[in-house]
């Protein structure tokens, strides 16, 4: 079976800090959640008088951003996926680069591809597999001996935060990475539903208004680019989602985690919140959910081809008085089928 998706492909033209749920400067992810695009766009479209629904559903679905390398425009981009959380254990000869193999984060697509119709790529052959192994990345592809993503820390100072008393403290230094990608690499997400030229609308902004930390200072501003990609995937009823998933209902959640049969599932979770960006009430953490991370593999006879679902909550606190719109986090999640 074959699906078709937009792709977005993200060519950054400043660095970029992506905060993790630790709120820890000095260290940026390198990749981006689906949760936090969703309300970048979502905050973009809402600036420019857009009516966000009630229930905050736009009418597509995104994954989360994942890296990609292209050497040049007129090159082919190379896209990597997270590797699966499930996968079979490793052959007696793998043994002595099974520790490499574990450490392994993201692969390519045919190596996606590969594991999801139920190949067994990443042990098909010693010695393809060691080639392959290139730091937290798997491909045979070459890429850049120092790799394709690096990042510098430097210096800034903490602006204080001030509170309903209005006191605040002095200005502290701090340190903060910054993440570049070489060549014209960067990051990509694909999309589903019956209205992307809404999201094509919100891109057009967004890439002038930059996403991640500190967007008034020049990060995070990137250049847009389309593509198409086709995946081939087994009709299934275990799935992996490639977004941040939080569940509608017990009920979806049960049937999820339902271990029915051999292939038992495999998942993580992080918790999601952080600051609320509205002026004035940044000084306000917005509520905080768990979801399920990307790569996970769940069990849902209910269907057998791509497909969307899940929850997209409203983490408005209580407590925040004259906040006049809702605070969206999306967990609804692209869904591809694997046979595990």
């Amino acid at each position: 079976m074959k699906t078709t998706f937009n792709v977005y492909k993200l060519h950054f033209t400043s660095p970029i800090h992506i905060g993790d749920e630790r709120l820890d400067y000095g260290s940026s992810q390198k990749y981006l959640h689906s949760d936090s695009m969703y309300a970048a766009l979502t905050s973009v479209l809402a600036s420019v008088g857009y009516t966000i629904p009630t229930d905050g559903d736009l009418g597509f679905q995104i994954s989360s951003l994942f890296p990609f390398y292209q050497e040049s425009k007129d090159k082919k981009a190379l896209f990597f996926f997270p590797k699966l959380k499930k996968q079979r254990v490793s052959p007696p000869k793998f043994q002595e680069i099974a520790k490499q193999i574990k450490k392994v984060e993201w692969i390519d697509f045919e190596s996606f591809t590969s594991l999801i119709n139920g190949g067994d790529y990443l042990y098909a052959d010693l010695d393809l597999t060691q080639k392959c192994l290139k730091s937290n990345f798997f491909t045979k592809e070459n890429l850049p001996a120092d790799g394709f993503i690096h990042s510098e820390v430097v210096p800034r100072v903490q602006v204080p935060r001030y509170g309903i008393e209005g006191a605040a403290t002095d200005a502290e230094p701090f340190y903060m990475e910054r993440v570049f990608f070489k060549d014209n690499s960067g990051l990509f997400f694909i999309a589903t539903g019956d209205n992307l030229d809404l999201l094509d609308s919100a891109l057009q902004i967004l890439k002038n208004e930059g996403i991640g930390t500190d967007r008034t200072i020049g990060q995070g501003f990137f250049d847009l680019e389309t593509d198409i990609l086709e995946i081939n995937h087994a009709e299934s009823d275990t799935v992996t989602n490639l977004s941040l998933y939080c569940p509608e209902s017990k009920e979806q959640l049960s049937q999820l985690l339902l271990e029915n049969r051999e292939n038992a599932i495999a998942y993580d979770f992080k918790k999601r919140g952080g600051w609320i960006t509205t002026a004035p009430f940044n000084t306000f953490r917005k509520n905080s959910v768990y979801m399920f991370t990307e790569g996970g593999i769940f069990n849902y006879s209910k269907q057998a081809a791509v497909f969307s679902m899940g929850a997209i909550v409203d983490l408005k606190p209580a407590s925040v008085k004259g906040l006049n719109h809702s605070v969206f986090r999306s967990g609804k999640a692209i869904f591809i089928p694997v046979k595990i």
